[in-house]
């Protein structure tokens, strides 16, 4: 049953982390999010391969660089139900903590490029 494989993949911490930033973002390089969520680049990658298997993100490869962004082509029901997740987490101190470490990754000259 895909809603219940979509519900419980936002119900895992490190996901719904990552889709506050790139609902917040657009798009987020897997370096961006290993530099902001701090955590190992390949959990991250487990992470969006979870959410890409629930047609929750699209992923954009540029040269090494992969980059996700929430999908588009969402039905209404989960575009609601990612826009009220998003919103309840947005008060969290490890979402504000996030939001600072990607805010200084994004002003490092060696991050990768938003091709």
């Amino acid at each position: 049953m895909k809603q219940t494989v979509f519900f419980q993949t936002l119900s895992d911490e490190t996901r719904l982390r990552a889709l506050v930033l790139m609902a917040g973002e657009g798009e987020l390089c897997v370096c961006e999010l290993v530099s902001a969520l701090a955590i190992p680049q390949p959990k991250i990658s487990r992470h969006m391969a979870a959410m890409r298997e629930a047609e929750i993100v699209t992923a954009r490869r540029h040269a090494q660089w992969v980059f996700y962004s929430i999908a588009e082509d969402l039905p209404g029901w989960k575009r609601e139900v990612l826009k009220a997740a998003v919103a309840g987490a947005r008060g969290e101190a490890i979402i504000e903590q996030d939001r600072q470490r990607l805010g200084a990754m994004k002003d490092r000259p060696e991050r990768c490029p938003a091709a």
